[in-house]
Parts: structure tokens; sequence; C-alpha cells
């Protein structure tokens, strides 16, 4: 395996020194080091992958060097604009290194979502004109990998990209950052809520851990998944997806289950909800500061209030809670409140290592559907 201090020295050896991206669980080791090594100004979690590029093309244009993107390849879309349109040797000509975790490696287990991604992670650099190589598992190798690409990268004018398949990294852990203190997990979180809903109440909830512990407790319960689309992909558009359903079933009470991440890499998704003015649409954002289902990488959650953003985005009713009794009233009060409603309940990170999976998302979307047109 590839050492993490060796390869951030390697880097910083060829002037790369500036670094931004969004967490994946294939580089949580070499972004925990970076976090625990790089001061702030040279570091910046980003909204979204192609805000990334964005700030590693500002960063070239102030100082003349290169910065390195790190990046799941399903945050490639996210990244294209810029990718083309900025720092593409036939427009800018912007250098800058990407970090790219292979998910759905074809020939390697991995879940639904991430497999036709995986398969189509390559065909899609090459599209882009990025030269790229698969990133070695030995520290020798990796510096001949980067003498490669950093010399192509400045010759060029280009972007570059390093492909991680799982295990190149050897491991590192990021070293404790301030939390957000409050008394319950997610998960406890999602119990409340859902012991709070109607029969009739719709369900749509984010990517990762949130719509894994939804199932979990839909399991539990010996309840089916009928009232549930769990966004399992697609970080970010849970919000959208929900706003949708809700525009068409406006006799039903829909019901967002977000993720702080998820709501900041496309916040503009609340300017557009609150002027859609539909008064079924109930928003609640779990908020606990961090990427959690990748690493635990900070986001800004912790230093934020979606409660103001909400408002001044046209949003009825805004609210937050932390404690059980309160979030058991603010549930009650969104409920019947004329929305778009907001409720943002603040959580301790962390979740149960062995949470199960939804076993078929076809399967999930076809029952879902089914309860929708009853």
């Amino acid at each position: 395996m590839v050492d993490c201090e060796f390869f951030y020295n390697e880097l910083t050896k060829k002037g790369v020194n500036f670094f931004s991206g969004v967490p994946d669980s294939l580089l949580k080791s070499p972004c925990a080091f970076i976090s625990n090594h790089v001061l702030k100004a040279n570091h910046v979690i980003a909204a979204n992958e192609g805000a990334a590029i964005a700030l590693a093309c500002g960063y070239h244009l102030a100082t003349g060097d290169m910065g390195l993107v790190y990046m799941q390849n399903s945050g490639l879309g996210n990244a294209i604009n810029p990718l083309v349109s900025l720092a593409d040797p036939e427009v800018y000509g912007i250098p800058v290194i990407l970090l790219i975790g292979w998910r759905g490696e074809p020939g390697v287990q991995d879940e639904p979502q991430h497999l036709r991604q995986g398969e189509i992670t390559l065909k899609l650099l090459d599209a882009l004109g990025i030269p790229y190589r698969i990133m070695p598992k030995t520290n020798s190798e990796v510096k001949d990998c980067l003498d490669y690409l950093v010399k192509i990268a400045c010759e060029k004018k280009s972007p570059v990209a390093l492909v991680v398949k799982k295990n190149t990294f050897g491991e590192c852990k990021l070293e404790q950052t301030e939390k957000i203190r409050c008394e319950l997990t997610r998960e406890e979180v999602i119990k409340l809520i859902v012991d709070k809903l109607d029969p009739a109440d719709i369900v749509v909830s984010t990517t990762g851990k949130t719509s894994r512990e939804l199932y979990e407790y839909r399991k539990l319960l010996g309840q089916d998944h009928a009232k549930d689309f769990l966004t399992i992909g697609s970080m970010g558009h849970a919000s959208q997806i929900a706003l949708s359903i809700a525009l068409k079933k406006r006799s039903q009470q829909v019901f967002c289950l977000d993720g702080d991440g998820a709501v900041i890499m496309h916040m503009g998704a609340l300017a557009i909800i609150g002027s859609q003015k539909v008064a079924n649409f109930k928003h609640i954002i779990i908020n606990n500061g961090c990427h959690d289902s990748v690493g635990g990488q900070p986001t800004v959650g912790a230093s934020i209030s979606f409660v103001s953003i909400a408002k001044a985005c046209g949003y009825k009713t805004a609210l937050e809670a932390t404690s059980a009794s309160d979030i058991k009233k603010m549930i009650e009060i969104i409920k019947t409140a004329k929305g778009p409603a907001l409720l943002e309940i603040k959580v301790r990170p962390g979740a149960r290592a062995n949470l199960g999976r939804p076993k078929s998302l076809r399967e999930n979307k076809d029952n879902f559907m089914e309860f929708l047109s009853k």
C-alpha cells in the first residue's frame, strides 16, 4: 500500500501545496493526512467537485502553482463543466491533478449505484481528453507515476488524473475535530421521525447512511419500504426529487430527510423550493457537521444556520431542534404547518458498522411508484 505521508511529500516536492475536493471513502486516508497537516488556507473541503476545480484554478491564477482536487468518480459529473470550459488546454489551460476514487471498478464488488459510474470512469476521462494513470500500490511506482503526470500537466497546461483503486492507501485516521455536541445520533432521530409519520406520508431520503438507517428501521418495524424513495446515489438531489413529488401529490405530506453535506453540495435547491410555495413539502435536515459516510471529514454545517438560509429562500416555516423532546414537538409543528417547512436537527456524528443495505433499487422504485399511484 502507498504511505499517505510519502504521497503527500512527493506532491509538495513537485510544488503541489493546495488541496480541495469532496471526500470519498477510498480516499479517506490521504484526505485525513491532508486535513491533519495542511493549513486551512491551503485545504478547502468544497461544496461540490465542480467548485473544487474552480478553487484549484483560482489558486493557479494567484500563484502559478498546481493544486490537487480529490473526489469520488461519481463527482466527475459535477466537475465536467469547469474541466472543459475553464481548465481545458483549449480554453485557459490550467494544470490540476485529479485524485479520483474508483468506486464500482469492474470486477470489484460494490453497491449498485456505483457500478455504472465505475464502468464508464476511464471512458469519461478519455472523452474529456484528460491524461490519467491508475495509481500503483507501492511508493516507488507512485513516485514515477507522479513524475510523469506532473510533467504532462505542466507541458500541456492540462488537468491530469490519478485513478485510485480500493485498498491503495495505507491507513491514516482523521484527528479529532470540533463536532456538534448533541445527545442523539442520526439513526435515533430517524426513528423519532418515522414514529410520527402518518400512513399516507411520503418520504424521500438522501444518499449515504440516512437511507440505510431508514431502510433498517422500516425492517425492524416489520414494515415494507413502499412509502420511501431511497436516494442511494445522486448526492444533493433528494430535495428536488421530493419537491417534484410534492407538486404532483398535493394531498399527501412529502418529507425529505436530508443531510448537511448533501444540502451544501447543491444549496441553490433551497431557493427553488422556497419559490414554489408548495404547502405539503416538509424538509428535515439532519446535521452532524461532517461527511459521515466517507470518513468524517467536516462540512461547514456546524457553523452555518440552515434555518436562516431557508427563511431567506422563502420557506414558510423554519425551525431547529437538538433534544428528543424538542424534536418530537417540532415534527408535530411542521406536520401541520403550511410549507415549504424546514426542520434542522443537530445530531452526533457516527453510525453503526453493521448497517444493512437495500437489496433491490429497482424494486424500491417500483413499489414506491405503486404506493404513489394509489
